[in-house]
């Protein structure tokens, strides 16, 4: 059975941007439309069922607040992400008050653009599409929140298997605890004094351990945070 691809509309008329933005959704995983006009965007988005709207400021005809606005009191529910110029602390404002529900300042890093938008489609329902991933044997199924090996299986939480998808997808560098906490957890202020994290790398150790016994896997780097072991 194929997986769900979530279906995302980028209304922006900056060819450039609107075409990087485009191969950077579906590298992802997505489906992506894209429309360089606001009176046509609003429309597509009005009239197709779309998982996330991400909205340009400044279009023609028809710019993303009066879109988004449009939108929202048509479809209450529809998760939109809106696009505004660096240091615009108005159009922040204007933006949400539209009824956005976050928004990301040009120009942006692709990193923080995927972390937003996966956050806006987790709160949604519509999370991304994982691929399993297979490491020192284990299996990480996304899907069913189950790590196998061999015949046996065990339950991992939905926080659990966020933060292995999470140290998989930069498992080319050292993941600190305010990162996790920024990314995994959704914390605003990633600065916090807690806990949390390391409670929950250390159950996540115990499942795997049961697996696989001592073999190392996520590593906790002194005073720097965690990296996943290179097991491919």
């Amino acid at each position: 059975m194929k997986k769900y691809k979530a279906k995302i509309l980028v209304v922006e008329d900056d060819p450039a941007i609107l075409q990087g933005l485009s191969d950077v959704f579906v590298f992802n995983g997505y489906k992506v439309r894209g429309i360089d006009n606001g009176a046509k965007g609003c429309e597509e988005a009005l009239a197709q069922n779309y998982d996330l709207l991400v909205l340009d400021v400044m279009l023609p005809e028809m710019d993303g607040f009066s879109i988004c606005r449009r939108v929202r009191d048509a479809k209450p529910d529809q998760p939109i992400m809106m696009l505004t110029a660096k240091g615009a602390e108005d159009d922040v404002v204007n933006g949400f008050q539209a009824g956005a529900d976050d928004y990301v300042s040009k120009p942006f890093s692709l990193r923080e653009l995927m972390v937003r938008v996966e956050a806006i489609l987790r709160r949604s329902g519509k999370r991304m599409p994982e691929q399993q991933l297979m490491l020192a044997s284990v299996k990480f199924d996304p899907n069913t929140l189950m790590a196998s090996c061999k015949e046996q299986q065990l339950e991992i939480t939905r926080r659990e298997m966020d933060i292995m998808l999470y140290l998989y997808r930069y498992r080319d560098r050292i993941i600190t605890r305010a990162e996790l906490l920024e990314n995994v957890w959704g914390y605003l202020t990633p600065d916090i004094e807690t806990r949390t994290v390391d409670i929950h790398i250390q159950k996540l150790r115990k499942k795997i351990s049961e697996l696989i016994g001592d073999i190392p896997m996520v590593v906790t780097v002194r005073g720097e945070g965690y990296r996943l072991e290179n097991h491919e």
